[in-house]
């Protein structure tokens, strides 16, 4: 953060005895605001403070803070004596040297000062990212700018305060895009899933466009028959522009219709009415795509434009085939994912040339791996396949990417993983599963602040998603901030109360600060609500060893494992054998776990609690092995 007197000079010249004293009251307090925050002072320059903070949300936190206070500090004073701060911060390694910080992220925070606002707070993109939904204020963009010996433009925003008028406080950023989910008019109730469907590929189509940020299906779709007013939904998702409509379908005749409308204002931007044949639906979603970046004055890019009027399929059969499987997919429960499955396989059989339907096949069959319900070893086999197939088909499909970065990162193939997922962030920026699986991939490298970056890129996409919830919950753990990751996955659980994953790393994080009692609570919790899955109960007797119970940790060690509800983990198996002093069995089952490319041992790695098990002599050679193998390069 640097913080700058406006107008220090002249200030200076009218009186500068009255100057240095009133300069002093203004250092005395910031300086007394900086350390509720965790802010140190790097250093002063004249005027100036460069203030480091451990985080985005704290530092501007303490920037409106420090302004609210500033603003009482002026109040009842002459306009000789008014002191008028200007903040900008910025997110960035940087580097500690004989008391200072160096780095571009020093640098960049010092240019951007300069678009601030005299009484104002001037943020970068990247605090964006990890502030937007955390702190109260809104963050209205001004524009990408150039800055001085910098080498890529940045896209910055103010930081409005609450004592701002109000037309400037409910300001919101009309290129911030939510499409509310599509009322379904169809004479057939069941055809639910057809505009549920045609919502989530609307989303897909406007998020290719690079200037605009979508929000993601998982958060617009709790406003189905929602009695909020669209000005409320907007202030909840922080979005200044909704696009809603409605869809009907009959036999292979469809009619859409579609208006956009600047929420600030409640005023429409545009409307239009589409009755055509469903094989036309993908026309119908790209002209909609560049209406609304027309009405929105967004530049589209010739790639993006081609992109956006691609025809997925020519076939109505396959196309409804597949909106039926991500129906299924999007429940996440064993039953709908096998649902999922046979919906693509039929699309592809009725067109084998439908790129989405592919894609949708492997996503189907990794998520199954990664809940457990299939063996990760069957299920990356079954993955490959139809990816590849995708890929072949079209290599500009950014999920096919995500999809493959996925595939790969379960085979532990990590560098590969990490350029697909890089590809298909390029190929659709606001695409919140690529920057989850990313963040999940960087955890597996023990780059655990960048995964806590990436997913702060994917909330602030999709807002409301209880599985980014609980993975910024899971990385908070990682980062050994115990009590940040239960506060986190505590507002995880009170939304989504039955979300077993949730409980389970809220238990490891009471086991590392020593509260077991609440440990083995909430991991028996997990147990019920997974349904008693042998993964689950293997986690179970981890903890009660770690709580020094033996008897109770072979005993679930034993039921998991005849009873294998599910993929049995060798590398958690490993970690109980541990705890319970059976050292050499352990070893053996972490061989076994790098055989099967088991991701739970990466998991494990470098995971707090885990420190014990690095530190015993065998595991030089089992970290050996997972370096060589996470770190070699894609054979595709």
């Amino acid at each position: 953060m640097f913080t700058d007197v406006v107008g220090y000079s002249s200030i200076t010249e009218k009186d500068e005895r009255t100057a240095l004293r009133i300069l002093e009251e203004h250092r005395q307090l910031l300086s007394s605001i900086f350390p509720r925050y965790e802010g140190a002072v790097v250093k002063t320059i004249g005027d100036a403070f460069l203030v480091e903070f451990a985080s985005a949300v704290q530092a501007v936190s303490c920037a409106l803070e420090a302004q609210s206070k500033m603003m009482r500090f002026n109040d009842g004073r002459g306009q000789d004596e008014r002191v008028t701060i200007r903040v900008a911060i910025h997110v960035g390694d940087v580097v500690h040297s004989a008391g200072d910080i160096l780095g571009d992220a020093v640098n960049v925070a010092a240019r951007v000062e300069a678009f601030a606002e005299p009484g104002g707070i001037c943020v970068t993109q990247q605090v964006v990212d990890q502030v937007r939904g955390k702190v109260d204020c809104r963050l209205v963009s001004i524009g990408t700018r150039e800055l001085k010996n910098i080498k890529n433009p940045i896209e910055l925003y103010k930081v409005v305060l609450s004592q701002t008028s109000r037309s400037e406080k409910d300001a919101l950023d009309t290129r911030r895009v939510a499409v509310l989910p599509l009322a379904n008019m169809s004479p057939d109730p069941n055809d639910l899933y057809f505009a549920d469907g045609m919502t989530e590929e609307l989303i897909s189509t406007i998020s290719k466009i690079g200037e605009l940020k979508v929000i993601s299906r998982t958060s617009t779709a709790r406003y189905r028959d929602s009695a909020l007013s669209l000005g409320q939904i907007a202030q909840e998702l922080g979005a200044g522009s909704i696009l809603e409509g409605s869809v009907r379908k009959a036999g292979n005749r469809v009619r859409i219709t579609a208006q956009l409308i600047q929420a600030d204002r409640d005023q429409h931007v545009w409307s239009q009415s589409y009755d055509r044949d469903l094989v036309d639906v993908f026309a119908i979603q790209g002209d909609i795509a560049e209406r609304v970046a027309e009405a929105l004055k967004v530049h589209l890019l010739s790639e993006e434009k081609r992109i956006i009027e691609k025809k997925a399929t020519a076939s109505p059969e396959a196309y409804t085939l597949y909106l039926k499987g991500r129906h299924f997919w999007n429940e996440r429960t064993e039953a709908g994912l096998k649902k999922a499955i046979k919906y693509f396989e039929e699309a592809v059989r009725a067109d084998p040339n439908f790129a989405l339907a592919y894609t949708g096949l492997s996503d189907s069959y990794l998520i199954m791996s990664d809940y457990g319900w299939m063996d990760p070893s069957d299920a990356r086999s079954l993955a490959k396949r139809p990816v590849t197939k995708a890929l072949e088909i079209d290599d500009s499909l950014a999920e096919a990417h995500a999809s493959n970065g996925l595939r790969l990162g379960q085979s532990w193939d990590l560098g590969g993983a990490e350029k697909e997922y890089k590809r298909a962030i390029e190929l659709r920026p606001n695409y919140p599963a690529a920057y989850h699986w990313y963040a999940i991939n960087q955890g597996f490298l023990g780059k655990y602040e960048e995964s806590r970056e990436l997913l702060a890129k994917a909330s602030a996409l999709d807002p409301y998603s209880r599985v980014l919830g609980m993975s910024t919950g899971a990385t908070l753990f990682y980062l050994k901030r115990f009590d940040d990751a239960i506060k986190q996955l505590d507002k995880v659980i009170e939304s989504n109360p039955d979300l077993p994953a949730a409980h389970f790393w809220k238990s490891l994080a009471y086991g590392e600060l020593g509260r077991f009692e609440e440990a083995i609570a909430e991991q028996t919790k997990a147990v019920e609500m997974d349904d008693y899955s042998s993964n689950m109960k293997l986690s179970l007797a981890a903890m009660y060893a770690d709580a020094g119970d033996k008897e109770l940790a072979e005993r679930s060690l034993n039921e998991s494992r005849s009873e294998k509800k599910g993929f049995v983990s060798p590398a958690v198996i490993g970690l109980v054998k541990f705890r319970i002093g059976e050292k050499e069995e352990a070893f053996r089952h972490f061989a076994e776990a790098i055989a099967v490319r088991d991701t739970n041992l990466l998991y494990l790695r470098g995971s707090p609690g885990f420190e014990d098990c690095e530190s015993d002599p065998r595991w030089k050679e089992i970290e050996a092995k997972i370096v060589m193998l996470t770190s070699k390069q894609s054979a595709g």
